[in-house]
């Protein structure tokens, strides 16, 4: 019954450009093109960001002076997602945190002729620690310094709303909220203060303390998982994006939930 999915690649081949991103046969069009082939109604939605594909793991263009320049980033994000919708993405979703990032996303998309397609915008994204399995997984962790200049800072609230502000003017569909379950109080703020769809993203870290509290027989996994995922549905997220999909929606195809 699972009828969405999030795509991430891992290139073969990593470089100081993230050159594989926009690759016609990088990993990420190669799968839109297969899944689109065997199940062509699945939604597939894209990561767009270069953090997978540069081999110094931050999100986008560096300088020499090691700092992220954001205005080359932006036009490199563009021509990223315009790849992915290209190769038939039905909707893409910036994580990157670059300022600007999503009206450059939306122009680049409009005058390519793709009005249509959504853009999921990754607004309120912290720098936080609960990303450390998919980052061994992606193998997308920074060879140097951390992420602390582009993504947020998990004890300020208010710079949410104005982030989500900014991207929600800039013609963002969805805003998001990443990770959820740390950050319940921030999606009810957003849900509070704006009418638009909010995603949440229950991420690796969240899902990993489950599982693992599972096989020590610490925690009841399915009836953690349905906990987990009803408080970030109840704090106001219309979407949630997890590792428990799966699971979840094996149990409610037998209505076991």
């Amino acid at each position: 019954g699972v009828n969405n999915v999030l795509l991430f690649g891992i290139p073969e081949h990593k470089d100081h450009m993230g050159t594989d991103a926009v690759n016609d046969n990088g990993i990420i069009q190669k799968a839109i093109r297969e899944i689109k082939k065997h199940t062509p109604k699945m939604n597939v939605i894209t990561d767009v960001c270069y953090c997978e594909y540069t081999d110094h793991g931050h999100c986008g263009f560096l300088t020499k002076e090691g700092e992220i320049d954001n205005d080359k980033t932006l036009e490199m994000l563009a021509e990223e997602a315009l790849s992915h919708v290209k190769a038939g993405a039905d909707m893409v979703a910036p994580s990157d945190m670059m300022d600007g990032r999503i009206a450059e996303i939306r122009e680049s998309l409009d005058e390519s002729g793709y009005q249509d397609i959504p853009i999921m915008a990754y607004s309120v994204k912290y720098s936080s620690a609960f990303y450390g399995p998919f980052r061994d997984a992606a193998q997308s962790t920074p060879s140097f310094g951390d992420r602390n200049g582009y993504q947020m800072d998990p004890a300020n609230s208010r710079e949410a709303i104005r982030e989500a502000y900014l991207d929600i003017e800039e013609n963002a569909d969805i805003i998001m909220v990443k990770p959820a379950l740390p950050y319940l109080d921030i999606i009810r703020m957003l849900r509070d203060n704006f009418d638009v769809p909010i995603a949440a993203y229950n991420v690796s870290g969240e899902f990993s303390m489950v599982a693992a509290a599972a096989e020590k027989g610490w925690l009841d996994f399915d009836r953690t998982m349905e906990e987990m995922l009803l408080s970030i549905k109840r704090a106001g997220a219309d979407i949630i994006i997890s590792y428990f999909t799966k699971p979840l929606a094996k149990k409610l195809a037998t209505g076991k939930s």
